[in-house]
């Protein structure tokens, strides 16, 4: 059984800031600067795209740690080796809250099996921190990232009093030029993908593939994320970490399987 922890935050909280996007993210700086009047801010960022890279991590070669500025440095690997690294002892202090975004482009329903930047927020709850991923809705300028960083700062204190050990939380945003929509909590929809497989041969006989496709579409289902962001609402998504399905396991316990000894 896993017992969730409600305990109440500090009102100045140490926080390692990461993203996918890379160290040069407008979304994640305009975040740091929002944070770092009330708070204490790190930020251990991939040093370039890491887009797609899921919950992977780096272990059969070294993650390069760079400095940028005094509390800022830019990493080789994925947001997960981050977040690792934040917790490993590498920073001089530690951690009370990881907060991977702002995302630029959504990370809606399936996406997050995908994205970096919830791995990374994932990672800071495998660790016993509140994790919190944030997205904006749009893949292009103009970005609207000033009531995003409003809701972040303001809305903090309560976000991590609500925090429980076995989830995230996923937050996307509506790319609105708006002071603020409102707030729902919503759950992950299907995504829709259309990708196809772009593949080049080179002069020497290798063969080069690309993915390549539109915006994923999404099932419409009232109170899903995509609803929510669709209907110009901020979701915010309660994303359980432990992959169990009781409901499905119950299914095969009831057929009878044979062993190869049988």
């Amino acid at each position: 059984m896993f017992v969730s922890r409600r305990t109440e935050p500090p009102l100045f909280m140490k926080i390692l800031l990461t993203n996918d996007d890379g160290i040069d993210s407008q979304g994640m700086l305009r975040l740091k600067q929002g944070l770092e009047t009330e708070h204490e801010v790190w930020v251990i960022a991939p040093e370039g795209n890491r887009s797609g890279s899921s919950h992977s991590i780096t272990l059969e070669q070294p993650c390069r740690i760079r400095q940028i500025d005094k509390r800022e440095f830019s990493c080789t690997g994925t947001p997960a080796d981050c977040v690792m690294i934040g917790f490993g002892g590498f920073l001089p202090v530690s951690i009370d809250l990881v907060i991977a975004g702002i995302n630029l482009g959504p990370n809606l329903g399936t996406d997050i099996v995908y994205s970096g930047t919830a791995a990374a927020a994932r990672q800071s709850a495998f660790m016993g921190k509140p994790g919190i991923a944030c997205s904006l809705n749009a893949y292009s300028s103009p970005f609207y990232l000033e009531y995003p960083v409003e809701f972040i700062v303001r809305n903090l204190a309560s976000l991590c009093s609500l925090w429980g050990c076995d989830y995230f939380l996923n937050i996307n945003f509506p790319n609105l030029d708006t002071d603020g929509p409102t707030p729902m909590v919503t759950f992950p929809t299907r995504r829709i993908y259309r990708d196809e497989l772009v593949r080049f041969k080179a002069p020497n006989g290798d063969h080069y593939c690309f993915y390549g496709g539109g915006v994923p579409e999404a099932e419409m289902e009232d109170g899903s994320d995509y609803w929510s962001i669709e209907h110009g609402n901020i979701s915010l998504s309660p994303i359980y970490i432990h992959p169990t399905n009781h409901e499905i396991e119950e299914r095969y316990r009831n057929v009878r399987l044979w062993s190869s000894k049988a």
